[in-house]
């Protein structure tokens, strides 16, 4: 269920959210455990074919917590600047839901390249090697954008 956004005086094109989630440094997970607990993490991740893609190790709570439930929010704050005369924030922010799968074969590579790409592109001969390295040591997940919020206050 979707909820209404209170300030849409803030709302911004769907075309600029997706601008700030392509370029956003990092990116807040959003899980939910068994017992009901919360919890958030902050990731590297590329966007591609309408999709976040992240990496993460073999095991761990937020890999408990997706295969429990793989409903998950994906946030990612752009640019930003205190206004302390006016006791307020430029923004923006984009708030994305989907559900979490692994991705494997092709789609696994496919998300480690996005991440190469935009985290290393000075280094892609040296990335290609650790990626062949370490791949097996590793594990991608993709989140299916269902729904995409972007607000700004400019």
């Amino acid at each position: 269920m979707e909820r209404k956004v209170r300030r849409t005086d803030r709302l911004i094109p769907e075309k600029e959210a997706r601008q700030i989630l392509n370029t956003g440094e990092y990116g807040v997970l959003s899980t939910v455990s068994e017992d009901g607990q919360p919890y958030g993490v902050p990731l590297s991740y590329c966007f591609i074919d309408e999709a976040i893609y992240f990496h993460c190790a073999l095991e761990g709570h937020k890999l408990e917590n997706l295969n429990f439930n793989s409903r998950v929010s994906f946030c990612v704050v752009g640019n930003t600047e205190v206004l302390p005369e006016k006791f307020g924030t430029k923004y923006e922010s984009v708030i994305m839901s989907g559900k979490a799968i692994e991705a494997l074969g092709d789609d696994k590579n496919k998300g480690l390249l996005g991440l190469l790409r935009k985290y290393s592109s000075d280094f892609m001969e040296e990335g290609l090697k650790y990626i062949e390295n370490a791949g097996s040591k590793t594990r991608v997940y993709k989140i299916l954008l269902e729904s995409i919020t972007g607000k700004a206050r400019k």
